[in-house]
Protein backbone atom coordinates (compact mmCIF):
# COMPACT_ATOMS: atom_id res chain seq x y z
CA UNK A 1 0.00 0.00 0.00
CA UNK A 2 1.23 3.49 -0.85
CA UNK A 3 0.25 6.16 1.66
CA UNK A 4 0.37 9.80 0.56
CA UNK A 5 0.83 12.42 3.24
CA UNK A 6 3.31 13.73 5.78
CA UNK A 7 3.82 11.94 9.11
CA UNK A 8 3.22 14.93 11.38
CA UNK A 9 -0.23 15.50 9.84
CA UNK A 10 -3.05 14.71 12.29
CA UNK A 11 -4.95 12.67 9.71
CA UNK A 12 -1.99 10.98 8.03
CA UNK A 13 -0.74 9.81 11.42
CA UNK A 14 -4.05 8.03 12.05
CA UNK A 15 -3.54 5.95 8.91
CA UNK A 16 0.15 5.29 9.50
CA UNK A 17 -0.47 4.08 13.06
CA UNK A 18 -3.42 1.93 11.92
CA UNK A 19 -1.23 0.34 9.23
CA UNK A 20 1.52 -0.36 11.77
CA UNK A 21 -0.93 -1.88 14.23
CA UNK A 22 -2.42 -4.15 11.58
CA UNK A 23 0.93 -5.12 10.09
CA UNK A 24 0.06 -3.67 6.69
CA UNK A 25 3.22 -3.10 4.61
CA UNK A 26 3.31 0.42 3.21
CA UNK A 27 5.47 2.95 1.45
CA UNK A 28 5.09 6.60 2.37
CA UNK A 29 5.01 9.12 -0.46
CA UNK A 30 5.51 12.51 1.20
CA UNK A 31 2.90 15.01 0.04
CA UNK A 32 2.53 18.41 1.76
CA UNK A 33 -0.42 20.25 0.19
CA UNK A 34 0.34 23.57 1.92
CA UNK A 35 3.72 23.76 0.17
CA UNK A 36 3.33 25.16 -3.38
CA UNK A 37 4.23 22.70 -6.17
CA UNK A 38 4.80 19.87 -3.68
CA UNK A 39 1.87 17.58 -4.55
CA UNK A 40 2.34 15.43 -7.67
CA UNK A 41 0.83 16.57 -10.96
CA UNK A 42 -1.99 14.00 -10.73
CA UNK A 43 -2.75 14.81 -7.10
CA UNK A 44 -6.44 15.57 -7.67
CA UNK A 45 -6.84 12.16 -9.28
CA UNK A 46 -5.40 10.59 -6.14
CA UNK A 47 -7.14 12.88 -3.64
CA UNK A 48 -10.20 14.62 -5.11
CA UNK A 49 -10.30 17.05 -2.17
CA UNK A 50 -6.59 17.83 -2.45
CA UNK A 51 -6.18 16.84 1.21
CA UNK A 52 -4.03 14.22 2.91
CA UNK A 53 -3.90 11.34 3.50
CA UNK A 54 -4.70 9.23 0.48
CA UNK A 55 -3.75 5.68 -0.45
CA UNK A 56 -3.14 3.59 -3.53
CA UNK A 57 -3.59 -0.09 -2.73
CA UNK A 58 -2.86 -2.08 -5.85
CA UNK A 59 -4.57 0.52 -8.02
CA UNK A 60 -7.45 1.19 -5.62
CA UNK A 61 -7.30 4.81 -4.58
CA UNK A 62 -9.00 6.27 -1.54
CA UNK A 63 -8.74 9.56 0.33
CA UNK A 64 -9.85 10.59 3.85
CA UNK A 65 -8.34 9.03 6.96
CA UNK A 66 -11.60 7.65 8.34
CA UNK A 67 -12.57 6.04 5.04
CA UNK A 68 -9.08 4.53 4.75
CA UNK A 69 -9.25 3.04 8.26
CA UNK A 70 -12.67 1.54 7.52
CA UNK A 71 -11.22 0.04 4.33
CA UNK A 72 -8.20 -1.39 6.16
CA UNK A 73 -10.48 -2.78 8.87
CA UNK A 74 -12.37 -4.91 6.34
CA UNK A 75 -9.21 -6.06 4.60
CA UNK A 76 -7.12 -6.56 7.75
CA UNK A 77 -9.62 -7.10 10.58
CA UNK A 78 -7.16 -7.68 13.41
CA UNK A 79 -6.45 -5.99 15.67
CA UNK A 80 -9.84 -4.36 15.39
CA UNK A 81 -10.03 -0.56 15.47
CA UNK A 82 -13.81 -0.52 15.06
CA UNK A 83 -15.64 -2.09 18.02
CA UNK A 84 -17.92 -5.07 17.39
CA UNK A 85 -20.57 -3.89 19.85
CA UNK A 86 -23.07 -1.61 18.11
CA UNK A 87 -23.16 1.02 20.87
CA UNK A 88 -19.40 1.10 21.20
CA UNK A 89 -19.05 1.32 17.42
CA UNK A 90 -21.40 4.30 17.37
CA UNK A 91 -19.45 5.98 20.17
CA UNK A 92 -16.09 5.39 18.47
CA UNK A 93 -17.27 6.69 15.10
CA UNK A 94 -18.79 9.73 16.81
CA UNK A 95 -15.58 10.53 18.68
CA UNK A 96 -13.56 10.20 15.48
CA UNK A 97 -15.84 12.74 13.79
CA UNK A 98 -15.93 14.93 16.92
CA UNK A 99 -12.12 15.02 17.01
CA UNK A 100 -12.09 16.18 13.39
CA UNK A 101 -14.26 19.13 14.34
CA UNK A 102 -13.78 20.09 18.00
CA UNK A 103 -10.06 19.29 18.14
CA UNK A 104 -8.74 19.63 14.60
CA UNK A 105 -10.88 22.31 12.98
CA UNK A 106 -11.36 24.43 16.10
CA UNK A 107 -8.00 23.98 17.87
CA UNK A 108 -5.12 22.43 15.94
CA UNK A 109 -5.80 23.84 12.49
CA UNK A 110 -6.06 27.54 13.47
CA UNK A 111 -2.98 27.34 15.68
CA UNK A 112 -0.89 25.42 13.15
CA UNK A 113 -1.81 27.60 10.21
CA UNK A 114 -1.29 30.88 12.03
CA UNK A 115 1.78 29.83 13.98
CA UNK A 116 3.54 27.81 11.27
CA UNK A 117 2.00 27.81 7.78
CA UNK A 118 1.07 31.44 7.25
CA UNK A 119 4.24 33.12 8.58
CA UNK A 120 6.77 30.48 7.45
CA UNK A 121 5.35 29.05 4.22
CA UNK A 122 2.82 31.49 2.81
CA UNK A 123 4.64 34.55 4.16
CA UNK A 124 1.40 35.96 5.51
CA UNK A 125 0.80 37.59 8.89
CA UNK A 126 -0.51 35.37 11.66
CA UNK A 127 -4.01 35.91 12.97
CA UNK A 128 -3.26 36.14 16.68
CA UNK A 129 -6.95 36.42 17.53
CA UNK A 130 -7.56 33.04 15.90
CA UNK A 131 -4.72 31.49 17.91
CA UNK A 132 -6.02 33.02 21.14
CA UNK A 133 -9.55 31.77 20.50
CA UNK A 134 -8.29 28.26 19.82
CA UNK A 135 -6.05 28.15 22.91
CA UNK A 136 -8.27 29.97 25.39
CA UNK A 137 -11.76 28.96 24.27
CA UNK A 138 -11.93 25.97 21.93
CA UNK A 139 -9.20 23.88 23.58
CA UNK A 140 -10.54 24.10 27.16
CA UNK A 141 -14.04 23.30 25.92
CA UNK A 142 -12.84 20.23 24.02
CA UNK A 143 -10.56 19.08 26.83
CA UNK A 144 -13.37 19.51 29.33
CA UNK A 145 -15.56 17.19 27.28
CA UNK A 146 -12.82 14.56 27.10
CA UNK A 147 -12.16 14.91 30.84
CA UNK A 148 -15.87 14.31 31.51
CA UNK A 149 -15.57 10.94 29.78
CA UNK A 150 -13.02 9.96 32.46
CA UNK A 151 -10.62 8.39 29.98
CA UNK A 152 -8.30 5.72 31.32
CA UNK A 153 -6.37 3.68 28.78
CA UNK A 154 -9.00 3.97 26.04
CA UNK A 155 -12.02 6.10 25.21
CA UNK A 156 -14.42 3.34 24.14
CA UNK A 157 -14.93 -0.26 25.18
CA UNK A 158 -11.67 -0.89 26.99
CA UNK A 159 -9.68 -1.35 23.77
CA UNK A 160 -7.82 0.85 21.31
CA UNK A 161 -10.12 2.18 18.61
CA UNK A 162 -10.36 4.76 15.86
CA UNK A 163 -11.53 7.19 18.57
CA UNK A 164 -8.17 7.00 20.35
CA UNK A 165 -6.23 7.36 17.09
CA UNK A 166 -8.15 10.52 16.23
CA UNK A 167 -7.99 12.17 19.65
CA UNK A 168 -4.37 11.33 20.43
CA UNK A 169 -3.20 12.37 16.96
CA UNK A 170 -4.67 15.84 17.49
CA UNK A 171 -3.16 16.11 20.97
CA UNK A 172 0.29 15.28 19.58
CA UNK A 173 0.21 18.18 17.15
CA UNK A 174 -1.18 20.47 19.85
CA UNK A 175 1.95 19.62 21.88
CA UNK A 176 4.25 20.01 18.85
CA UNK A 177 2.97 23.57 18.72
CA UNK A 178 4.29 24.22 22.22
CA UNK A 179 0.92 23.89 23.92
CA UNK A 180 0.05 21.61 26.82
CA UNK A 181 -2.98 20.05 28.49
CA UNK A 182 -3.15 22.01 31.71
CA UNK A 183 -3.81 20.75 35.22
CA UNK A 184 -7.55 21.33 34.99
CA UNK A 185 -7.69 18.08 33.02
CA UNK A 186 -5.65 15.49 34.98
CA UNK A 187 -7.42 12.43 33.56
CA UNK A 188 -6.79 13.62 30.03
CA UNK A 189 -3.12 14.29 30.87
CA UNK A 190 -2.73 10.71 32.13
CA UNK A 191 -4.59 9.26 29.16
CA UNK A 192 -2.36 11.14 26.71
CA UNK A 193 0.83 10.07 28.48
CA UNK A 194 -0.20 6.42 28.38
CA UNK A 195 -0.57 6.58 24.62
CA UNK A 196 2.73 8.40 24.16
CA UNK A 197 4.39 5.49 25.95
CA UNK A 198 2.91 2.84 23.62
CA UNK A 199 5.46 1.08 21.37
CA UNK A 200 3.57 1.53 18.10
CA UNK A 201 2.97 5.23 18.64
CA UNK A 202 6.56 5.62 19.80
CA UNK A 203 7.79 4.16 16.52
CA UNK A 204 5.54 6.50 14.55
CA UNK A 205 6.77 9.51 16.52
CA UNK A 206 10.37 8.50 15.89
CA UNK A 207 9.68 8.57 12.14
CA UNK A 208 8.21 12.05 12.51
CA UNK A 209 11.20 13.59 14.25
CA UNK A 210 13.03 14.81 11.12
CA UNK A 211 9.91 16.63 9.89
CA UNK A 212 9.17 18.10 13.31
CA UNK A 213 12.75 19.27 13.77
CA UNK A 214 12.87 20.76 10.26
CA UNK A 215 9.82 22.86 11.08
CA UNK A 216 11.20 23.95 14.44
CA UNK A 217 8.35 22.42 16.41
CA UNK A 218 8.44 21.38 20.07
CA UNK A 219 9.65 17.85 20.89
CA UNK A 220 10.23 18.42 24.60
CA UNK A 221 7.07 16.56 25.69
CA UNK A 222 8.35 13.26 24.27
CA UNK A 223 10.42 11.31 26.75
Amino acid sequence: MKIYGVPLSVHTRKVLVAARLKGVPFDLDVVIPVVPDNPPANWRDISPTGLIPAIDDGGFRLADSTAIIHYMERKHPTPALLPADSKELGAAVFLDAWAGSALFRNVVHPIFHNQVVNPNIRKLPADQAAIDAAVNEAAPEAFGYLESRAPEAFLVGGELSIADLAVVSNLIVFHYLGRRIDDRFPKLQTYFRRHLDSPVLGAALADERPYVAQMGLDLSFIG
